[in-house]
């Protein structure tokens, strides 16, 4: 019933940096390869903090788009869709903001994070504080298994698990399920049954996987259980019966070393970005003015890489004899610091080359993208009504 899928999405901020390109869309382009991949635009989730400036969001996700088929995403091997273009999306995080409790939205990390970062916002809203649901139902809409995620957001997946296993033990359960898994515990005597009642407890209320275990081999240590029986005790521990929202699991991916010009985090609110799509005399432009080692005020003073932004894109860009010319160079004051950032300007147009090249085509016929997007918004409602036809019936919202 389930598949090898993976799900990503991203919010729609307009045309993208190359910090997107190397910590994000270059892992898209070597998944889709691997396993059956979604991609959407998240302009609902656009919304939770920028409700009140929504004049842009169209023309960013059009230029969004493209940048990720610029970036290589390939359309026939990758379904490209709008978020807000799929309804089911919405439906699925009404009906699981029925049984969601109130504590679990409000312990997510990044909840009170970006309340204290975006202090300028009013995020006193439901939206806010119900989006790490919503990118619930983003997942589970889809039965994804695999969400590429950074450290940062796996908190989010593990909130989805929850919300799965939750939804699974509540309606996923055969007739008289409760009953029949009740009668079990009772059969494991009486000192065992309020164990496992509170390792049961711990583990689906505060998602302790060390409770999990010690359930588990409370159970299997239980010789003189019935294996119907058995098989009661594990499926009302983790959720029990149909697994109807499988549980998604999180895909690790590297954090971007891509820098800044200024050598902070590559950011558009930084002001310090290279667009992917940037043309040559405006990269070349942007890199020769980039800050350097301040201890090298003339051409022959002595620098230290470690000083210099220059130095993070040799990171990226340079392999270790480029990077040893450069460490040598800029200690003996051997090589200037526009010698320095040539090789990053040679290698980051090399790099952009072929993303203007595959970009040009969706640029001088817009609907070519937007057909793109239909065709993957059509696929992805397909998937997302089969999920909606058994959460209804499960839910007993299904009226035939």
């Amino acid at each position: 019933m389930f598949v090898d899928r993976v799900l990503s999405g991203m919010r729609p901020t307009g045309m993208l940096h190359l910090g997107h390109y190397q910590g994000v869309l270059k892992n898209w382009v070597r998944l889709q390869h691997e396993h059956e991949c979604l991609f959407f635009v998240a302009d609902w989730h656009a919304l939770t903090t920028h409700y009140d400036d929504v004049a842009v969001i169209e023309q960013n996700v059009w230029d969004m788009v493209i940048d990720w088929i610029a970036a290589g995403v390939d359309p026939s091997r990758a379904a490209l869709f709008i978020q807000s273009q799929v309804p089911e999306h919405a439906e699925l995080h009404l009906l699981l903001s029925m049984m969601t409790p109130l504590g679990w939205l409000e312990r997510v990390p990044t909840y009170k994070d970006q309340q204290e970062k975006l202090t300028e916002k009013d995020l006193s809203t439901y939206g806010f504080l119900g989006y790490p649901l919503l990118q619930s139902a983003d997942i589970l809409i889809y039965r994804a298994n695999h969400v590429p995620v950074g450290e940062d957001q796996v908190p989010h997946i593990e909130f989805t698990r929850e919300i799965a296993r939750r939804f699974n033990h509540l309606f996923g359960r055969e007739p008289g399920f409760e009953d029949k898994a009740e009668a079990a515990i009772k059969k494991l005597g009486s000192k065992k049954a309020k164990l496992y009642d509170d390792l049961r407890k711990r583990f689906q209320e505060q998602g302790d996987d060390e409770a999990l275990e010690q359930a588990r081999a409370l159970i299997v240590d239980s010789q003189n259980i019935a294996l119907g029986d058995r098989e009661r005790l594990f499926g009302y521990l983790e959720g029990g019966g149909k697994v109807i929202l499988p549980e998604p699991q999180a895909l690790l991916t590297e954090a971007s070393k891509m820098p800044g010009l200024d050598g902070n985090k590559m950011s558009k609110s930084y002001n310090n970005t290279i667009a992917m799509r940037d043309d040559a005399d405006t990269v070349s432009k942007k890199i020769r003015t980039m800050p350097t080692d301040p201890a090298r005020v003339r051409r022959t003073d002595p620098g230290d890489p470690a000083n210099c932004p220059v130095w993070q894109f040799h990171l990226v860009y340079s392999d270790d004899g480029r990077r040893a010319w450069v460490t040598d160079g800029c200690k003996s004051a051997g090589i200037g610091c526009l010698e320095c950032k040539q090789p990053i300007i040679d290698a980051v147009l090399a790099e952009q080359g072929p993303m203007r090249e595959r970009a040009q085509p969706y640029l001088e016929d817009p609907t070519l993208v937007r057909n793109i997007v239909a065709d993957g918004c059509e696929k992805a409602r397909d998937l997302a009504r089969d999920t909606m036809r058994d959460v209804r019936e499960a839910m007993g919202l299904s009226y035939t």
